[in-house]
């Protein structure tokens, strides 16, 4: 339900304009989306969401492999933390920059460019044989993060059936949900066990795998008009959409705080096996795809008092974390919550961003996720302060919790705001 809004206003079925083409295609890499067959839609939007599985995977593996890495370059778990900020700012950098400049190239070939600079960002931290050449790799492989579901969220709306192209949008964010549920702890437990170098191996494989899937079963989408960079760039211009992306960028750096370092937090304060984190990794995991799937219903029902709804329950949640960590038991359950209710505010800002940024969709939905990994970055840095300063696992939370309700605040301020604005025009192309 992430793209909610971006499914219904995005994908315009230009194949209407080619009635001259043939009405039986042999490959579905070669039909438009009116003469693809219900098997290749689904292989299409499969296609699609192993590219989610695999950047979910790397993007979260590296949080439950933090002390193989520090272990393994000989420096403190905050430097450690490094690594993870460094794929963040990769994300942040890459999905304007992508999205903008190259949004003149066809979707298809750029769908492929995009994984293929993934995986050598992956077989770069693989070889990377310093501590220094480690944060320049995992920036890389985020780079290409953003724009990937930017463009693959507009992919999966237009191979879906008119009425369904919603469905389609979120299967492909589903895949990043369903990484923390398989991809992440099986990474994780071959990091543990055959070195952390192995968890990117995994997810290198997975790309070339997804390399071959979207050139096989995406179509080429050839009557698709290319978007223009000073369209996309128009969303920079709205005050609503800026304030949403802060809502994320601020209201989500607590739980990367809290999160990018769970490792050390359950072995440490909650006694918890080195051996169960992968466990602990799939909790969390499900967590994420029933917050996912509850806050899209709820976002679909009442946008923005799901929005409040959701970032208060943030507060609570984490604010209880910090006791919870006592034990296994609690910090098991704390940690379904913690993820349940973060991720539950997502579909509910992307919905957000669509209805604010106008005909400039592409960006907002790649911003999205750059907001979201600057959280990341800002979560990791702030929480490794935080342990440097002394004052422990337990402040991780409180920290999450305060950080929640500045997001709390920021969204307040654009609520205050549009009600003295006139609602914004979002143009709506139809199939």
């Amino acid at each position: 339900m992430h793209g909610e809004h971006l499914a219904v206003t995005i994908g315009c079925d230009s194949s209407e304009r080619n009635q001259k083409e043939p009405s039986i295609v042999t490959s579905p890499s070669l039909a438009t989306s009116k003469q693809m067959t219900g098997r290749s839609r689904v292989l299409a939007m499969i296609a699609l969401a192993m590219g989610g599985f695999g950047i979910g995977t790397t993007e979260f593996v590296a949080m439950g492999l933090l002390p193989e890495i520090a272990d393994g370059f000989s420096v403190t778990e905050s430097m450690a933390g490094h690594v993870i900020s460094a794929y963040a700012l990769g994300v942040v950098v890459g999905a304007p920059i992508i999205t903008v400049l190259f949004a003149r190239i066809p979707r298809k070939p750029m769908l492929i460019a995009l994984v293929a600079t993934f995986v050598i960002g992956n077989l770069a931290s693989v070889i990377a044989p310093t501590y220094e050449t480690l944060i320049a790799a995992r920036f890389l492989a985020g780079f290409p993060h953003g724009a990937y579901f930017g463009l693959a969220s507009l992919a999966a709306a237009y191979v879906a059936k008119p009425g369904q192209r919603a469905k389609a949008v979120a299967l492909v964010m589903m895949g990043l949900s369903v990484a923390n549920v398989i991809g992440v702890p099986i990474a994780t437990w071959m990091g543990q066990n055959f070195g952390w170098r192995s968890a990117f191996v995994l997810v290198a494989v997975l790309g070339v795998a997804t390399i071959v899937a979207i050139a096989y079963w995406v179509p080429a989408m050839r009557d698709v008009p290319p978007s223009h960079p000073r369209t996309e760039l128009g969303a920079l211009r709205s005050p609503q959409v800026l304030l949403t992306l802060t809502v994320g960028m601020v209201g989500f750096g607590g739980m990367f705080a809290v999160y990018s370092y769970i490792s050390f937090a359950l072995t440490e304060e909650s006694g918890l096996p080195a051996s169960l984190i992968p466990v602990a990794l799939m909790v969390f995991g499900v967590g994420m795809v029933v917050g996912n799937y509850l806050g899209g219903v709820i976002a679909d029902r009442a946008l923005m008092p799901g929005l409040f709804g959701a970032l208060s329950l943030v507060v609570v949640v984490l604010t209880a974390f910090a006791f919870a960590l006592s034990n296994p038991v609690t910090a098991f359950i704390g940690l379904f919550f913690v993820a349940a209710s973060v991720s539950a505010t997502v579909p509910g800002l992307q919905m957000r961003l669509m209805d604010v940024a106008a005909d400039a969709q592409n960006l907002a939905a790649s911003l999205n996720h750059a907001a979201l990994n600057l959280a990341n970055a800002f979560g990791a840095w702030i929480g490794g302060v935080v342990i440097a300063a002394g004052l422990g696992y337990r402040a991780l939370p409180a920290l999450g919790a305060v950080l929640a309700v500045g997001g709390l605040v920021v969204l307040t301020i654009s609520a205050l705001l549009q009600r003295r604005e006139p609602p914004a025009q979002v143009p709506h192309l139809s199939r």
